[in-house]
């Protein structure tokens, strides 16, 4: 008998099984999104965790709901999976997510979150945006100057106006020809 792609989410809760079911889903691909989509919800910390890392290679537009509402999780380690995932473009198969959809909660996340790692992970979010937005910068200032952790008060300070992310991402003006 073949396992279902639910039955291989289910499996995630298995610490031994986890990593071998977790690449088996992601072989998978958007076959096994909808299995995946409800593993968000699911009562076990670890297939919430594997749910949200395999929306990091293949999230689409109709999942970033989802991965937004995994952002409220209990589980620090969820919410920095979830976080990576709406951060990171190299993972990603297919379109980007459209990360301005994610900044209210993002900005909730780096101001109020107790968890620095998790803190640290929404600057990467915010910071895509600190081109666009004014509250994003803010946001990075503040966080560079008054965050408690050494650590996210420094990374803050890479992606805030002046800092060395700040500048290579800088949009570039095109010369006339």
């Amino acid at each position: 008998m073949s396992e279902t792609t639910a039955d291989l989410v289910e499996r995630l809760a298995v610490r031994h099984h986890a990593p071998a079911v977790f690449r088996e889903l992601l072989a998978l691909g958007p076959g096994a999104m909808s299995a995946v989509r409800a593993g968000l919800r699911h009562p076990d910390a670890a297939v919430r965790y594997y749910c949200a890392r395999f929306l990091d290679h293949y999230l689409a537009p109709g999942e970033l709901g989802d991965l937004i509402g995994v952002l409220d999780d209990p589980v620090a380690g969820v919410r920095v999976a979830a976080l990576h995932a709406l951060a990171c473009d190299k993972c990603k198969t297919g379109d980007k997510p459209d990360r301005a959809k994610a900044l209210p909660d993002a900005l909730r996340i780096l101001a109020d979150d107790a968890d620095a790692h998790v803190r640290a992970m929404a600057i990467e979010v915010v910071g895509r945006l600190v081109h666009e937005s004014g509250a994003a910068r803010k946001a990075l200032q503040t966080a560079a100057s008054c965050d408690p952790s050494p650590a996210v008060r420094k990374k803050a300070r890479w992606y805030a106006p002046g800092g060395p992310i700040f500048n290579r991402t800088r949009p570039r003006l095109r010369r006339a020809v």
